[in-house]
């Protein structure tokens, strides 16, 4: 098994809350060989992704590094 743990410093409580609530509903679904947590506590975020294999473990990171852009970058825009 291989794990990645990625920690997210915010510039406030509710820039985390805000991506942490973006991504909750893709924690949910399943990606294949793939275990995904996601926690926050005031001003951080942890995402643990776990897989069995190095390629499914990049998969999900990418995939994971991108959403959490994408929806940082979202909500600068609104």
């Amino acid at each position: 098994m291989r794990r990645a743990e990625l920690r997210f410093l915010f510039d406030s409580s509710e820039d985390a809350r805000v991506v942490f609530k973006s991504l909750t509903p893709e924690v949910k679904k399943r990606i294949p060989k793939t275990t995904v947590e996601l926690d926050f506590e005031g001003r951080e975020m942890v995402l643990s992704i776990t897989a069995s294999d190095t390629s499914s473990l990049r998969a999900a990171i990418n995939s994971y590094l991108r959403w959490v852009d994408t929806a940082f970058n979202v909500k600068d825009a609104l």
